[in-house]
């Protein structure tokens, strides 16, 4: 930006500007571990809301104890979820309800893209994501829970067959296979940079 004088122009530095080229849906980097009823909480698992309380449903979203979400092991940023499952005749299911994006045909996006990674010793499991509580995207690996390194998971939108992609509501990361409960085992998982590309 140049800078003006009544006597000369004096050649200022380049400055440059450069967009995202994706939609952000959930980067877990604002969830804090302010603890209500301070207006300012904004908790991870009062957000992404799990089993919590049920018998049905066996996600456990976040630590117990400060700091809520992970801060180690992350992939972006500073802050990824945590994710138990426990799918002993239950399904896990986390489920955020959007503000914002919610047209997901915006900007042209057409693929759902997310991090995750498991353990080794997770029991080897499904894995789905579902939109608006009903349209389920499954990994192709049957086993995706026992995936040790950051991986990225691109969903092709159309795969949410039935969905209205100009309003969608929420956002379900599952465990297992949805509405079928089984005798399925236990473990821990971690979530991160969930985005809409091009």
């Amino acid at each position: 930006m140049d800078e003006v004088y009544p006597d000369k122009t004096v050649k200022g530095l380049v400055w440059t500007f450069a967009t995202a080229d994706f939609l952000l849906v959930d980067d877990f980097e604002s969830y804090n571990d302010i603890d209500p009823p301070d207006p300012n909480s904004n908790r991870i698992f009062d957000n992404w809301i799990d089993g919590f309380g049920t018998t049905t449903n066996g996600a456990l979203v976040g630590n117990d104890l400060p700091p809520y979400a992970e801060q180690t092991i992350v992939h972006g940023g500073a802050q990824s979820m945590p994710y138990l499952y426990d799918n002993n005749l239950k399904t896990s299911e986390a489920t955020l309800t959007l503000v914002w994006p919610r047209d997901w045909t915006a900007e042209d996006v057409t693929k759902l893209s997310l991090w995750f990674r498991g353990s080794s010793g997770n029991a080897g499991e499904r894995m789905f994501v579902a939109l608006n509580g009903t349209a389920a995207a499954y990994h192709d690996d049957p086993a995706a829970t026992q995936i040790t390194d950051w991986t990225e998971w691109v969903i092709d939108l159309q795969a949410f067959s039935g969905v209205n992609l100009t309003n969608v509501n929420t956002i379900t990361i599952g465990i297992g296979t949805k509405d079928s409960p089984s005798g399925g085992g236990t473990g821990q998982m971690y979530f991160d940079d969930i985005r809409l590309i091009r």
